[in-house]
């Protein structure tokens, strides 16, 4: 699907793949927020291959809201690739991506932008804690940062997932990777610029 965006300052990206029920509940809650920045936005919805009616309900959304956009991969390629072609359709200054499963704060984008205008190309947001989570997914992820940092020259910041702000040139470098498999935390860590992280 090709698409052709008129340059805005934000870009929101946000894969989706079976997210019908959460669709409402997210934009209700990202789209207040965005409002409050007095920047003109886009929210670019990467439907990755949804076998239920994710598809039909982002159209709608859409139909009520112009800035809601839709790339449509033709089947579920993961959401490496989705984020992938989020961030090569995203036209913005600063490009954020979003989990569509609202486990990151969309109200942290405001943050996230005020370290930007601070002259930051990356600001990651961290988790404090990992409350609510199960004993095991804590035991997991705290392995997984472990055998990352092991294996990386590059270090990679605990508790981190894919929510972040990046600067339009980190995003054009990060476009000019040749890698097609893809570990998207390691590559907007390894492209290196000036980064911070911001604390949830």
């Amino acid at each position: 699907m090709s698409l052709n965006f008129d340059a805005v300052e934000i870009s929101v990206i946000i894969p989706f793949y079976n997210e019908s029920s959460s669709i409402e509940y997210l934009f209700a809650r990202l789209i207040p927020v965005l409002q409050q920045l007095n920047n003109n936005y886009e929210i670019i919805c990467i439907n990755d291959g949804s076998v239920d009616d994710t598809f039909e309900k982002l159209i709608e959304f859409n139909q009520q809201d112009p800035t809601i956009k839709i790339v449509n991969l033709s089947r579920n390629f993961g959401k490496e690739v989705a984020l992938t072609a989020g961030i090569d359709y995203a036209s913005g200054a600063a490009v954020i991506p979003l989990d569509a499963d609202l486990q990151d704060p969309p109200e942290l984008i405001i943050q996230l932008i005020a370290k930007w205008r601070e002259g930051y190309d990356v600001v990651y947001a961290v988790r404090r804690s990992r409350q609510g989570e199960t004993w095991l997914k804590q035991v997991s992820a705290k392995a997984f940062y472990r055998t990352i940092s092991i294996m990386s020259h590059v270090p990679i910041p605990a508790n981190t997932g894919d929510f972040r702000l990046l600067d339009r040139r980190v995003v054009e470098a990060i476009k000019k990777l040749p890698e097609r498999t893809r570990f998207m935390k390691g590559l907007f860590t390894w492209v290196g610029y000036k980064q911070t992280a911001v604390f949830f």
